[in-house]
C-alpha cells in the first residue's frame, strides 16, 4: 500500500468528458487523460484491503459484482503511486489481454465491489487501468512477443470478437498456431462494429490487431463459417476448433406494421454508422434529419442515442419497459452488491444538452407500428406499463395499462432489445448441441461442446454479456484447450 492514508486525502476525480453540445460534432472519444500527478493521486486512494472484493468477480443476488478478470487491482494501483509504472502494467497483463478494451467500455463491476465506495467513493480503476496501458503503448513497451517455441498444434478460432481474441491471443502465447475467422470485413468483432467510435476508437482495435499479428496470429476475414468454408474442412485442417461467434441474434418485435419501412435493428444501425465513420461518409442507415424512437433502454439504445445526435436527427425518444431505478441504493441493494440505480450515460446526457430533456419513457412498450401510404414508417403506437407480481412465480412482470395508449411521430426506430443468442448457420454446422435459450452447450463448467474437439466461449456460449465477461471466457476456453492439445496447461 503505496500510502496508507491516500483515501482519506484524496477525494475521486473522474476523466473529464468534452462538453456534450462540442462532442456531438464529431465521432472521436472525448475523455482528455489526467495528468500523471493527477493519476498518481487516484492510485494512492486505493487501500489495499485484507479482503479486495474489486478483484473478486462473484454472483451476489443474481448481479456479478467485483472483476470477472480477478485483475490484481490493489498491486498495480500501488505502482502508478509510487511511480513504478512499468511493473504496475506487467501486473496488469498477468490477468487481462485487453486492457485498452476494458478500461473504455466496461461498466466497472470492480469499482461497484470497490471498498472506498461502502462509505464514499470507490476507486477510478477502470481509469487507472487504462491509463496504465495506454501509457505502455507509448512507451513502446508493448512490443510483439511472439513465442520461442511453437507446439505444432493448430487451433481454428470462429470469431474475432473479445472472446475468440482473448482465446487466439492466449494459446498463440503457449505456442499454438491459431488462426481467427472473422465473416465481417474486418477483425474485431462487436468491437469494431457493434461499439460506436466514440467510446471505443476503431485505430485502438486495429492497433491490438497488427500487434497479435506481429506476434503470429493469422486473421482471415469476410469468411463466414457454414456458408463460405464448410465446417468439415475445418474440423480436418485444424486440431481444435473454438466457436466464440457470439450471440448476434437481435430480438425482433412481432408487432404489426413491423415490415414497414424505416424500422432497423440498432447492430445493423450502429455497424453501418462505423462504417461510414471509416469510410469518412454519409451512414446508409443516416437518422439525419429524422424522428428517432429507440426500443431499449440498456447500453446498445443508449449508442443508438448517441449516434444519432452526431448524424444530426430531428428528435431521439428512448422506450424504456422497466420503471426508472431509485438515484440511490434501495433497501437490499446494500454494497458490494450491484447498484441498481438509475445511470445518466454519454448519449442521454448529450440528449438533454440538445433537447432539454432527457430522452427516456419508462414504464413504455411499443403496441403497433403504423405506416404512411409509400409503407414509410410515420409514427408508432405506444402503451403504458405497470408492475405486477405474479402470484405463481412470486416474479415481477410488466402488464399493459388499459387505455394508456398514446401516438409518437417517428421516421426511424431503431430495435435495441437484446439478443437471442447465436446465429443458428455456425452451431448448426458443427452440430453441436444447445441449451433451451439456444446458446451452445457446453460442459458443466467447461467449454468442450458435444462434438469432439470442438470447443465454445463468449456470448455464443453464455448468452449477451460483457466484454469483460467474454475476455474471461475466452482466456478459461484458452486453457481447456490448451490441456486438450497437449495432455496438461501450465495457463494460469
Amino acid at each position: 500500500m503505496g500510502k496508507a492514508t491516500g483515501f482519506l486525502e484524496y477525494t475521486r476525480c473522474n476523466t473529464a468528458s468534452q462538453d456534450p453540445l462540442e462532442r456531438i460534432r464529431h465521432f472521436n472519444e472525448f475523455h482528455p487523460p489526467l495528468s500523471e500527478e493527477q493519476r498518481r493521486e487516484q492510485g494512492a486512494r486505493c487501500m489495499n484491503c485484507g479482503v479486495p472484493f474489486c478483484q473478486s468477480g462473484m454472483v451476489l443476488n443474481g448481479m456479478a459484482t467485483g472483476c470477472p478478470l480477478h485483475n490484481l487491482i490493489p498491486e498495480w494501483n500501488d505502482g502508478i503511486y509510487t511511480g513504478n509504472w512499468d511493473h504496475a502494467l506487467a501486473r496488469l497483463l498477468k490477468t487481462n489481454d485487453f486492457p485498452e478494451f476494458t478500461g473504455r467500455v466496461c461498466p466497472a463491476l470492480c469499482e461497484a465491489a470497490c471498498t472506498c465506495g461502502l462509505n464514499g467513493d470507490p476507486v477510478t480503476v477502470r481509469e487507472n487501468e487504462l491509463a496504465l496501458i495506454e501509457y505502455g503503448f507509448s512507451a513502446g513497451l508493448m512490443q510483439p512477443r511472439p513465442p520461442a517455441v511453437r507446439s505444432g498444434r493448430r487451433v481454428a478460432v470462429v470469431g474475432s470478437g473479445p472472446a475468440g481474441l482473448a482465446c487466439a491471443d492466449r494459446l498463440n502465447h503457449r505456442g499454438h498456431q491459431v488462426t481467427v475467422l472473422e465473416k465481417a470485413d474486418r477483425p474485431g468483432g462487436l468491437l469494431m462494429y457493434g461499439i460506436p467510435n466514440m467510446k471505443l476508437d476503431k485505430s485502438v482495435v486495429e492497433r491490438r490487431i497488427r500487434l497479435m499479428e506481429a506476434e503470429g496470429v493469422a486473421f482471415r476475414t469476410g469468411v463466414e463459417v457454414g456458408a463460405d468454408l464448410p465446417a468439415a474442412d475445418l474440423m480436418a485442417e485444424y486440431d481444435a476448433v473454438v466457436l466464440c461467434a457470439g450471440a448476434g441474434k437481435p430480438r425482433d418485435l412481432a408487432l404489426p406494421g413491423r415490415d414497414a419501412k424505416g424500422i432497423h435493428f440498432a447492430v445493423d444501425f450502429l455497424t453501418a454508422a462505423t462504417r461510414a465513420v471509416l469510410a469518412g461518409s454519409e451512414s446508409a442507415l443516416s437518422a439525419r434529419g429524422k424522428r428517432v424512437v429507440v426500443v431499449g433502454g440498456g447500453d446498445t439504445g443508449n449508442d443508438c442515442v448517441g449516434t444519432c445526435l452526431r448524424q444530426g436527427c430531428k428528435s431521439v425518444i428512448q422506450l424504456e419497459m422497466m420503471p426508472k431505478l431509485p438515484d440511490t441504493r434501495a433497501p437490499g441493494n446494500e454494497w458490494p452488491q450491484w447498484p441498481r440505480v438509475c445511470k445518466t450515460d454519454y448519449g442521454q446526457q448529450e440528449a438533454i444538452a440538445v433537447f432539454g430533456a432527457d430522452p427516456r419513457l419508462y414504464q413504455t412498450t411499443v403496441q403497433q407500428f403504423v405506416p404512411d401510404a409509400r409503407g414509410r414508417l410515420k409514427e408508432i403506437v405506444t402503451l403504458r406499463l405497470q408492475p405486477e407480481k405474479d402470484e405463481a412465480t412470486g416474479r415481477t412482470r410488466m402488464v399493459p395499462v388499459e387505455g394508456s395508449e398514446s401516438t409518437i411521430k417517428a421516421d426511424m426506430v431503431l430495435i435495441a432489445a437484446g439478443f437471442l443468442g447465436p446465429a443458428d448457420s455456425i452451431a448448426d454446422a458443427f452440430g453441436t448441441a444447445r441449451t433451451p435459450r439456444s446458446t451452445v452447450s457446453t460442459a458443466p463448467d467447461g467449454y468442450a461442446t458435444s462434438v469432439a474437439k470442438v470447443f465454445c466461449a463468449g456470448d455464443m456460449r453464455r448468452g449477451q454479456s460483457l466484454v469483460v465477461h467474454a475476455i474471461a471466457e475466452g482466456r478459461a476456453a484458452a486453457r481447456e484447450v490448451d490441456r486438450f492439445l497437449m495432455g496438461y496447461t501450465n495457463m494460469l
